[in-house]
């Protein structure tokens, strides 16, 4: 007892130790540095510091075609210290290759990371998808945890002090790069399919202290919302596997219906620059040319985001709206058939519902970060997630037998998080306990119709 005390002593300081780095990081690392590069092995036992950028690791470079593996097929590992912008802490961290899936059904290799427990072999996982909401690869959670200093890689190091408490109980937290090799910013499918094969990854690796029978959690807000959702219901049929080890997914601040979150954030002052950004990550994803339809000004942004990261757009483009960006013969995007196309194929109303638990949470209040109380058509919102959207979903869910728990906030987009992440961790910890999963289906409001985007 005394030893494993210790252990969460240790542990408990590591924590604190991560918030003190990452807050240090923060005023002595200029935009855009890197850490030194500390080349290694990529099999070694453990590797310091941060790789060479680009690190190597996280290419395939195997002689046999990619499309010969299973999804979810182990590539490669290797097991580095936790590092925020250089400095390592007592924290351990196994990084995984895998084969996985592109949004256009491409093998691809995908990379997830696991954050051992200080305890012990784990019987419990956190997937936990990160908010990362970059089109930069380098901003992925597994180059922050090598220690990556731009600031588009910090957000995994905040996200690893939210979860903490799944740590210190004995859980291990995996973080996948959900955006996948190119960064397909809001290509759900592509999340979906990454955060599955992830998980199979991390159930196959060896020296990630998991137990081969270990239970798995989903868990994620805004752009990890995407990736929780997009897994839930893709697992059924892309990883009944993995869908047999589901306890239950807990999401917040949910994209369903991109189409309406386009005219949402139009014109808004905070978010209006999430709309270029989301047409570039789209864009790549399905392997599509945009720029056609762009004015010269869109043209310019369009040049500008390739590598964006969410903290580069917020409050970057206020005022932005759609018809600055395109053409005027393009001002709506229902004119655009390629575009209408793509869009359609990432609305969530249209695909099967989760045979899981799902516990859904979403602000209503986006007027805090200067996007309109209400549009037409489109309702209330938290300033870049659509509440009616989210609501028609839930409801749907609950009408194909999901237990769903659905909870509205009267707060913006990041306001919300301190309400949701409570609630959204004890809901996860009790479906791991084995408690019967609730629903307030029976009480949950009309929406909005999620019907797809008409082409004019």
């Amino acid at each position: 007892m005394g030893s494993c005390t210790s252990r969460r002593a240790r542990f408990a300081a590591s924590l604190l130790a991560i918030a003190v780095a990452f807050g240090a990081s923060l005023t002595s690392v200029a935009p855009g540095a890197q850490a030194a590069p500390a080349a290694a092995p990529a099999a070694a036992p453990a590797v310091r510091g941060a790789a060479a950028t680009p690190d190597p690791f996280f290419t395939y470079t195997g002689t046999r075609p990619l499309a010969d593996y299973a999804p979810g097929a182990v590539l490669r590992t290797r097991t580095v210290p936790y590092s925020v912008a250089g400095l390592d802490l007592p924290l351990t961290v196994v990084q995984v290759l895998f084969r996985t899936t592109d949004a256009r059904g491409r093998a691809v290799a995908g990379v997830t990371s696991v954050i051992k427990p200080p305890t012990g072999t784990a019987t419990r996982v956190v997937s936990y998808q990160s908010f990362y909401d970059s089109l930069d690869p380098e901003h992925g959670p597994s180059r922050a945890f090598t220690g990556a200093r731009t600031l588009g890689a910090m957000p995994a190091h905040v996200e690893t002090l939210l979860v903490s408490s799944f740590l210190l109980q004995g859980y291990a937290i995996v973080m996948a790069d959900t955006q996948g090799p190119t960064a397909d910013f809001a290509a759900g499918p592509e999340y979906g399919y990454v955060t599955l094969d992830s998980i199979r990854a991390v159930l196959r690796a060896s020296g990630t202290g998991i137990a081969p029978t270990a239970k798995v959690g989903l868990l994620g807000y805004s752009g990890g919302a995407i990736a929780t959702n997009w897994a839930s219901t893709l697992a059924p049929s892309y990883a009944p596997d993995v869908n047999r080890r589901l306890v239950g997914a807990a999401e917040g601040g949910v994209l369903v219906r991109p189409s309406a979150n386009l005219g949402y954030v139009d014109g808004s002052m905070v978010w209006a620059g999430v709309m270029p950004m989301a047409v570039v990550g789209v864009a790549r994803a399905y392997g599509i040319d945009l720029t056609p339809y762009l004015s010269d000004y869109g043209k310019q942004v369009y040049a500008k985001l390739q590598k964006a990261s969410i903290s580069q757009v917020l409050g970057a483009y206020p005022g932005l709206t759609w018809k600055q960006l395109t053409k005027p013969a393009y001002a709506d995007p229902a004119d655009i058939p390629v575009f209408v196309t793509t869009v359609n194929k990432l609305n969530l109303g249209s695909r099967p519902s989760p045979t899981v638990p799902m516990f859904i949470g979403q602000g209503t209040g986006g007027e805090l970060e200067g996007t309109p109380g209400t549009k037409t058509g489109i309702g209330r919102g938290d300033g870049v997630m659509v509440a009616g959207d989210v609501r028609t979903l839930a409801r749907q869910y609950c009408a194909d037998g999901t237990r769903v728990v659905h909870r509205e906030y009267p707060l913006s987009h990041f306001t919300s998080v301190p309400l949701w992440l409570p609630e959204a961790i004890g809901w996860l910890g009790a479906r791991f306990a084995g408690t019967p999963a609730p629903s307030n289906c029976a009480t949950i409001r009309p929406g909005n119709p999620l019907t797809p985007l008409a082409a004019s």
